[in-house]
């Protein structure tokens, strides 16, 4: 009969110990991202930035590392950088990292996912379609609304990648 009470103790002990969040660690990280309030710059040149608010309603960090789009060659993560007057725009190392529970911005002279080698213009009131890239290889499917919008005039600075 002890050994009995011990073994029934002893599974309800290991049954406590897994948590939530030990369980959630298994999700990935695109389930538990949104992008809210998303829109995409109105252009017809090479290039075309997408801003929102994205929401981490999980329990564990998210890093976001890129995107694809039907609209762009490809799509990076991007930041603008520098002094007052002399904004630059860059590629982000190491992406956006969502903390638990946390949310990111997505804003004109800030951080913002870029579409790089327009495959056509982008006209104000048009939708495109935009998948966010993970960094556990995880997507987020989302449509964005293209909207009018001038820029923050900052110098672009493109990656090297060890070339010129």
């Amino acid at each position: 009969m002890r050994r009995l009470l011990i073994a029934l103790i002893a599974a309800v002990l290991a049954t406590g110990c897994t948590s939530p969040a030990a369980e959630h660690s298994d999700h990935p990280m695109a389930a538990e991202v949104v992008l809210e309030e998303q829109w995409a710059s109105a252009g017809d040149g090479e290039m075309a930035a997408v801003f929102g608010t994205l929401v981490n309603n999980g329990h564990h960090e998210a890093r976001i590392v890129s995107g694809t789009s039907p609209a762009a060659a490809h799509v990076e993560v991007h930041e603008v950088a520098g002094e007052a007057g002399a904004k630059t725009m860059r590629p982000k190392e190491g992406g956006i990292v969502l903390p638990a529970g946390g949310s990111h911005q997505l804003v004109p002279g800030g951080d913002h996912l870029m579409l790089m080698g327009l495959t056509a213009p982008l006209s104000a009131g048009s939708d495109i379609e935009l998948t966010v890239q993970f960094e556990d290889g995880s997507t987020l499917p989302v449509t964005v609304q293209v909207r009018d919008f001038a820029g923050a005039n900052e110098e672009y600075q493109p990656k090297h990648n060890g070339h010129g």
